[in-house]
């Protein structure tokens, strides 16, 4: 058994149910532990009047960290999910002792995607998101998934109608403004682990490529035959590659 607890955070715009693929060879290792991040799933968007904010999903974790009694913990997240961790990484170094990095990167948005992140979480509030799931399946899945999987495809498409609208738009804001994090993976002196899709075109290899070579103990996995959203196109090949670290 695996001596730290492992937390996953899910990716953009989906929840927890994410990682259910790989739910089962990796409890068998050790603990895990996946919440749904605020507003998305089953946990409520807290009112305030703070402007969205990874920071404040950060603050969210450690909170969780300090209800469950867990000093420290395997971090790690897909997509926004890695976002998040860097977050925490940032927020409370000392609650991490080892990064698991799936499908995400380290640099800040560029003003076009921080604008289009904008349009999405206008739209989301004004018109709900029947329409998200179509626009944005050609970025998550690699394209074999989509034409020969249609399985993975409808569960994808399940997961993102079912997250609120209040909570897709905090998302997409917070995301829009999270800062470069290649300074706060500079400074992680702890084992950490890169995974990325041959062909992720959102967070490609060259920006997995990227946060490996900052990590001061970083180890890069790429998964053949996987677009963006690796825990639910190659689940066995991603758990090979955690389990094979997490050990």
């Amino acid at each position: 058994m695996s001596e730290l607890p492992l937390v996953l955070l899910h990716a953009f715009p989906v929840d927890a149910r994410m990682w259910q693929p790989v739910r089962a060879p990796l409890s068998a290792a050790g603990r895990l532990i996946t919440p749904d991040q605020r507003g998305l799933g089953r946990t409520a968007l807290p009112e305030t009047d703070r402007a969205p904010s990874l920071e404040d999903a950060a603050r969210d974790v450690v909170a969780l960290l300090d209800k469950l009694e867990l000093d420290r913990v395997v971090l790690g997240g897909c997509s926004m999910g890695g976002y998040v961790t860097m977050a925490v990484l940032r927020l409370a170094p000392e609650r991490v002792g080892g990064l698991v990095l799936i499908d995400t990167k380290a640099a800040a948005d560029t003003p076009e995607a921080a604008e289009n992140r904008e349009r999405v979480a206008a739209r989301a509030e004004a018109e709900g998101i029947s329409w998200l799931a179509e626009s944005m399946l050609p970025n998550l899945l690699a394209e074999r998934t989509r034409t020969e999987r249609p399985d993975v495809v409808e569960t994808v498409r399940d997961l993102i109608g079912s997250q609120p609208p209040a909570g897709v738009a905090w998302a997409a804001r917070a995301m829009a403004a999270r800062p470069d994090s290649f300074d706060v993976l500079a400074s992680a002196d702890v084992p950490a682990l890169v995974v990325v899709g041959e062909e992720d075109g959102l967070t490609p290899p060259d920006a997995a490529r990227a946060m490996a070579d900052a990590l001061p103990k970083g180890e890069l996995v790429v998964l053949p035959g996987a677009g963006h959203l690796t825990p639910l196109e190659v689940p066995d090949a991603l758990a090979e590659a955690i389990l094979g670290w997490w050990r």
